[in-house]
């Protein structure tokens, strides 16, 4: 099984996008996905992992559950199919295995333009379904570890996307009101999130594809 090329598809923000950004009193950006190219590399650690516990985890269904906690994915799929297991062992293990290939990550040049146009002239925050360490890692990763004002991440709210906790909860560690933020997003689950928080969203999937890693990489 393979998860196609390793090329990727990156273009800008268009004229109506340029202006949200340019309107808004603070931004919020998911990370996976997002800010990282790393959804591909989280794709080969989950088919690693859930292929030892005999679990099915298509690529659809990987993609339409981003920005859900893996511990809560993994029991999810788990109480589909049958399968009695620790969750949170094994989204550790899962985690791990993504740390294994964090080398592979690459920033997502036109979302990070955006960070570095308005670092430092308006509140900007990650907020994500991620756990901290992991996050941290990755934005260590990219170098942009400390370029935010706020991280919020699962660990941080009770509820998760596309509950509108995370984003609510980066706007109030930010001092703005949620409808002046706006949310860069590339989930349907975070895209939702950010509605309910009464946020406008910017999909990076229109502008951006990921790149495809073979499995076993």
């Amino acid at each position: 099984m393979t998860f196609g090329s390793i090329s990727s598809k990156v273009n800008s923000l268009n004229s109506s996008d340029l202006d949200l950004v340019r309107n808004c009193k603070a931004i919020i950006f998911d990370c996976d996905g997002t800010l990282v190219d790393s959804m591909p590399v989280h794709f080969v650690a989950w088919h690693e992992t859930m292929s030892r516990y005999g679990i099915a985890f298509p690529e659809d269904r990987f993609y339409s559950l981003g920005g859900m906690p893996s511990d809560r994915i993994i029991q999810l799929l788990a109480n589909e199919q049958g399968i009695t297991l620790d969750a949170v062992s094994v989204a550790n293990e899962k985690e791990l295995a993504f740390l294994d290939r964090i080398d592979l990550l690459i920033p997502i040049e036109a979302v990070v333009a955006v960070v570095r146009q308005n670092r430092g002239v308006k509140p900007i925050a990650v907020a994500s379904g991620g756990f901290r360490a992991i996050i941290q890692r990755q934005l260590e990763q990219i170098a942009m570890h400390d370029w935010f004002d706020a991280v919020v991440t699962a660990e941080d709210t009770a509820k998760h996307k596309p509950e509108p906790d995370v984003f609510l909860e980066a706007a109030r560690q930010l001092g703005t009101l949620p409808e002046h933020c706006i949310v860069f997003e590339d989930a349907d689950l975070g895209v939702e999130a950010a509605r309910r928080a009464g946020m406008n969203c910017i999909d990076v999937r229109s502008f951006f594809t990921p790149r495809r890693l073979p499995i076993g990489i």
